[in-house]
């Protein structure tokens, strides 16, 4: 299937490792032009370089934290510029492994929630102008059952599907689409999977065990379900959540 992603303009915050390198490595492997950032500036040249061996026309990248709402909105106009436009705008930075404290839901409202709608609102008005916008946010199966207590990543991230869902109707007169996708177990190099294997082999042993697939996904998987609704081919669908959990989740999905 051509997902009719080439030529278009994405950008992907938190695009250097894991979940949101995969997504914008893919999208330029579709022959998108590509703007990523990152908080770690070491990773954004090399990732930009990546990018463009896969395919990108053009691959445009930026240190900084989402919760600077200034520079955050200076770098979506930069990139815009640099691109020609935004068509996708993938929503991935997360404050995953905050504390349960009052600081630590803080942190997790101003990084999931907070961050996710200021970059909205900058890459609002290109995303009008596109034709063909498209908003993809990243969330969690932690967001949608009880997986690992009464933590603040699992409440913003059932915050974030709301909003999205809510968002979805708001865009749509403009033409503009909004989508979440929400992840099961993910494991790379580096990842929190990674680490539990590590640190703690009887916690990532039950996690493993859980699934019906008998193993976890990869970031890949979840990159193709991103592209696949930021993409064209998906022009009808609005508002919804994919689950990509090999499935983890026990409810029944309507």
């Amino acid at each position: 299937m051509d997902l009719g992603l080439a030529g278009k303009r994405a950008v992907v915050t938190g695009g250097t490792r894991g979940i949101g390198r995969a997504i914008a490595e893919h999208l330029a492997a579709e022959g998108c032009a590509v703007g990523i950032c990152a908080r770690g500036a070491a990773a954004i040249r090399p990732t930009c370089d990546r990018l463009r061996e896969l395919g990108a026309p053009a691959a445009t990248g930026a240190a900084l934290d989402v919760r600077d709402r200034a520079r955050l909105e200076d770098w979506i106009e930069a990139a815009a510029a640099e691109l020609g436009g935004v068509d996708i705008l993938v929503v991935n930075v997360s404050g995953f492994g905050t504390t349960a404290d009052e600081a630590g839901w803080r942190d997790a409202f101003e990084v999931d929630m907070l961050a996710s709608f200021n970059t909205v609102a900058a890459a609002r008005p290109h995303l009008e102008s596109s034709g063909a916008g498209s908003v993809v946010a990243i969330s969690s199966i932690a967001a949608v059952e009880f997986f690992g207590g009464a933590r603040p990543y699992n409440a913003l991230k059932a915050a974030l599907l709301a909003w999205v869902s809510n968002l979805s109707k708001e865009l749509a007169p403009a033409g503009v689409r909004a989508n979440s996708v929400s992840p099961g177990t993910i494991y790379f190099e580096g990842g929190v999977w990674h680490e539990r294997e590590r640190n703690a082999p009887e916690a990532f042993a039950r996690a493993l065990a859980a699934n019906p697939m008998g193993r976890m996904g990869a970031p890949d998987e979840v990159a193709k379900a991103a592209a696949f609704l930021a993409s064209p081919a998906a022009s009808f669908i609005t508002g919804a959540n994919l689950v990509v959990d090999g499935g983890l989740t026990r409810r029944v999905q309507f």
